[in-house]
């Protein structure tokens, strides 16, 4: 790949990333309800280590969560090659913060996502979110 090719592919995940974690935490904290359209039908997310696949049962755990406030600190994100994602234009998004639900403490996170695209746009693949103690 050449290096304008690559540099392009940097340009477009930071520009997705910037865009797609606005969107994320924006739909999580203030309609929930709709943030499954934001994954894919064979997305998987692992809470704290607890497995959730497909679109339908990520829904249904999100339902289950109380309100929330999140507070990004730190985003990173770069291309994943199109050979380890079987041609698909996929990054991969890593974001730091705090998180408050209902009115309990802070608890740090840390939250991984493959974003891939489908019909020209972002949609979650997977989605890795663990509380940091």
């Amino acid at each position: 790949m050449a290096a304008t090719d690559f540099r392009g592919k940097v340009d477009q995940a930071c520009e997705a990333a910037e865009k797609f974690h606005t969107l994320y935490y924006e739909t999580f904290d203030k309609r929930r309800s709709t943030l499954s359209k934001l994954y894919l039908d064979s997305a998987s997310l692992v809470w704290n280590g607890n497995a959730y696949n497909g679109a339908e049962q990520v829904a249904k755990f999100f339902e289950q969560l109380p309100t929330s406030s999140f507070r990004v600190e730190s985003l990173d994100t770069h291309p994943v090659l199109e050979e380890a994602t079987g041609g698909r234009i996929s990054i991969l998004v890593t974001v730091s913060g705090t998180v408050r639900f209902d009115e309990g403490k802070k608890n740090n996170f840390n939250q991984n996502f493959i974003l891939t695209t489908q019909d020209s746009v972002w949609k979650i693949a997977s989605d890795c979110l663990r509380f940091q103690e």
